[in-house]
């Protein structure tokens, strides 16, 4: 078993693919890194390979909401004690190793050209990586989810249930659309 792993996103908000993929990478690894990429407003950049994920649209979630619910996400699937959650600024390659060390497999499924980008630079970084094929027509789409909590509407069964109360608290907060 591989003592490591680490898994990127930027959790815009957290969804039951990320904690499957998080489970994916358990099946091989004692512990998982989950990094969160885009952890503040400095770290947003336009990709050739995505055009939104720079956005604000795309980003209402700070570090600090999304590492509260992945915390939530994590405990509720009974992985909290096994994993660790990271700010990770894809970038900035020369401060990964301050939140990942490079012993770390990082974990990739790939639905399109940004995660294949994501996965050529890590592996350009010295990480171990495996790739796993993500099918485009399966993959939850975040800003389906994001549109659904702005419209305060039907999100509820899109998340993981353990972060419906923390989502709640967030958008009671500051709703969506004001963020």
């Amino acid at each position: 078993m591989t003592p490591l792993g680490c898994v990127t996103g930027r959790f815009q908000p957290v969804h039951d693919q990320h904690l499957e993929l998080v489970g994916l990478a358990l099946r091989e690894c004692a512990h998982v890194i989950v990094a969160v990429t885009n952890p503040d407003s400095g770290a947003r950049h336009t990709e050739p390979t995505s055009a939104h994920r720079h956005t604000p649209a795309a980003n209402p979630f700070s570090y600090v909401e999304r590492a509260w619910l992945l915390d939530a996400a994590l405990r509720g699937a009974g992985l909290a004690e096994v994993t660790t959650v990271v700010p990770f600024d894809l970038t900035r390659p020369q401060v990964w190793t301050e939140y990942v060390p490079l012993r770390a497999r990082q974990y990739v499924r790939v639905y399109s050209d940004w995660e294949r980008e994501k996965a050529d630079r890590l592996a350009a970084g010295g990480y171990p990586l495996t790739v796993l094929d993500g099918d485009p027509a399966t993959k939850v789409d975040a800003t389906d989810i994001r549109a659904a909590l702005a419209s305060g509407t039907g999100w509820e069964g899109l998340v993981p249930p353990a972060t419906v109360p923390v989502l709640r608290e967030l958008l009671d907060a500051v709703p969506l659309g004001r963020r």
